[in-house]
């Protein structure tokens, strides 16, 4: 219910999956974060309209049109996959028709970890998208990004695989500040939650 609710109050479509996605045992399936999810991180989760949020493994920009409907918020969307890129490209311009502020909402096809950071990007999100070898060096380009361009940092991990989790709290200095568990679910299954980690200095 809610996805055909939100998806028709953006005027997106973000439902369904690609034909023909890009196969690799690096890169995980395409799916979208659940709507009825994301109400539940941002009653828990805000953010400001001077973040800017970068999605990693966008898919069809779901995350983005959301954020930036509620917070007005700088938002980019990373897709390895071309098919759900130009999706989201499409939804840009649909989303367009209705809402203003699409400067501020931008995608790019690329690898993941070949992303170059902007010194103003802070908050990043992850829905599992892809292998820990692939997460840790994006966090190490999140890394060096902040040691060129110091600032607050926050990583987003929905649905976190335990390797996302011992890398980020063993091998750097990322430190969880947050815990949102999904209700009705997390004791179905305890992946259906957030995680927040804050970079500390």
């Amino acid at each position: 219910m809610k996805e055909h609710y939100y998806d028709k109050l953006f005027n997106i479509k973000t439902k369904g999956y690609p034909k023909d996605v890009h196969k690799s045992l690096h890169y995980h399936r395409y799916e979208p974060t659940p709507y009825s999810a994301l109400e539940v991180l941002f009653q828990h989760y805000k953010l400001k309209s001077s973040d800017y949020i970068v999605d990693f493994g966008s898919g069809k920009g779901r995350l983005n049109f959301y954020i930036h409907y509620l917070f007005h918020a700088h938002v980019l969307g990373v897709e390895l996959d071309e098919s759900l890129f130009k999706d989201a490209i499409e939804n840009r311009k649909s989303y367009a028709r209705k809402h203003n502020g699409i400067d501020h909402i931008h995608f790019v096809c690329c690898l993941a970890e070949e992303y170059q950071i902007k010194p103003l990007e802070n908050r990043f999100y992850f829905f599992n998208p892809f292998s820990i070898q692939v997460f840790r060096n994006i966090i190490n380009n999140i890394l060096r990004s902040v040691e060129d361009a110091v600032r607050d940092v926050e990583i987003v991990l929905y649905y976190p695989s335990e390797d996302y989790i011992y890398f980020l709290e063993n091998q750097t200095a990322f430190e969880m500040i947050l815990e949102i568990k999904l209700p009705h679910v997390y004791e179905h299954n305890p992946n259906e939650r957030f995680l927040i980690y804050r970079l500390e200095y």
